[in-house]
């Protein structure tokens, strides 16, 4: 889209499956409220943060026909079968067909795969998956030449695709725990019914706790809405988007709140040069986000840039460094998190105005800490601190300075 890119996006959203229909018999709760409730909560955090809504988000259960067109095709291929009325992939018959790649994607050997799946009835190979689950008492259930059932978890995302985006598509994208067995299976099947599907896979890696991927049956999860406890939503979007999408990012407090300081820096700069244009970004930036969108090296070139407008604003260049404002707007818009934007000066996110606000006092407050403590006048350094402990606040010193939290946990 910085490019000029007409882009497409399709968010698919798995509203049927084992786990879904197990939690809401749990909780005592219909299935499709259950769904509901959940794509509410990650369509509000997505909103919060400033996440652009997909091109469209087509749901599972609404594109049962065009999942019965796609066993059809498989079927008639030879790489399909029915049995006991539900309906699996044949992976041996796919493997053993000229221009299988099956295991390309997640280098696992065929011998080698578990799908996890406990319902064998009727299963030629211990490797095939379902693409159809015959009807269960008390499950919700489609219509199918086959019988009464519903769909099975990677055929979803297949006929989804490539109803929206064509028989051949540009990129996929998913968590790391998703190349075996679900997308590895997205291919095999696309694949054998004729399709190319995507081109190119982005597999982004976790965010982690304690060395653990954050997930609720660990119950390690940290909502949006507690985050935002701490850190304004442009602040947490730049700390969740600051790691390169391939590595993987360890959430800590400290590292969270030293990312909102480095923000409030590009915030800051384009404070003193005031409200300017946006302009181009720069050629390192371009050449960053380029190389396999490394963000990192994409952010260090916008700091850079802070430095340099500084600098420039220090030397009586006021011109010099407004052009350079101009070009940290571009570059940070592209990442969703300019400060003059209009999406972020409005206050209208989780208390943003109040907190700007309270971060320009407290930093007054540092900076006068900060002067005492280079001074040797511990009085008026430990005063400071202790004023801003009595106010809630809590100051943490790291090796670029001191940051500040409402240290309320």
């Amino acid at each position: 889209m910085a490019k000029g890119y007409d882009v497409a996006f399709v968010r698919n959203v798995t509203d049927i499956d084992d786990k879904i229909l197990n939690k809401a018999a749990e909780h005592s709760r219909p299935w499709w409220e259950w769904v509901s409730t959940y794509e509410r909560e990650f369509t509000k955090a997505y909103n919060t943060l400033g996440v652009l809504p997909p091109s469209v988000e087509p749901r599972a259960t609404g594109h049962v026909t065009q999942m019965i067109e796609y066993m059809q095709r498989l079927i008639e291929r030879g790489f399909a079968y029915e049995a006991e009325g539900s309906v699996y992939f044949d992976v041996n018959a796919w493997v053993s067909a000229e221009g299988s790649d099956y295991g390309a994607l997640s280098g696992n050997r065929v011998e080698e795969m578990e799908q996890g799946e406990n319902d064998v009835v009727g299963k030629r190979g211990a490797q095939d998956f379902a693409l159809w689950k015959a009807s269960k008492p008390g499950e919700p259930s489609w219509p199918t030449p086959w019988g009464p059932g519903r769909p099975g978890w990677h055929l979803e995302c297949s006929a989804m695709a490539t109803w929206y985006l064509g028989e051949s598509f540009d990129i996929h994208c998913g968590g790391l725990d998703l190349q075996f067995p679900h997308h590895e299976n997205e291919i095999a099947q696309s694949h054998a019914a004729g399709d190319g599907f995507a081109q190119y896979w982005m597999h982004n890696h976790w965010v982690t706790m304690s060395g653990e991927k954050m997930s609720k049956s660990l119950g390690n999860v940290l909502s949006v809405p507690n985050i935002l406890e701490h850190v304004r939503p442009v602040e947490l979007r730049y700390y969740l988007g600051s790691a390169h999408y391939r590595s993987m990012l360890e959430y800590s407090q400290a590292a969270l709140l030293e990312a909102a300081q480095g923000y409030r820096r590009i915030e800051a700069l384009l404070e003193k040069t005031g409200p300017v244009e946006v302009g181009s970004w720069t050629p390192a930036f371009e050449a960053a986000m380029d190389d396999d969108i490394a963000v990192p090296k994409a952010l260090a070139e916008i700091h850079g840039q802070v430095r340099a407008a500084n600098s420039a604003m220090a030397g009586g260049d006021m011109e010099k460094a407004r052009a350079i404002a101009s070009q940290i707007r571009a570059m940070t818009g592209v990442l969703g998190v300019d400060p003059q934007s209009e999406q972020w000066r409005s206050g209208a996110n989780n208390n943003e105005a109040e907190h700007h606000a309270l971060d320009i006092l407290v930093q007054a407050e540092l900076q006068r800490r900060a002067d005492a403590r280079a001074n040797k006048d511990w009085a008026v350094a430990d005063e400071v601190r202790d004023r801003l402990s009595e106010a809630g606040i809590k100051v943490t010193d790291t090796a670029e300075g001191s940051t500040w939290d409402l240290g309320n946990n």
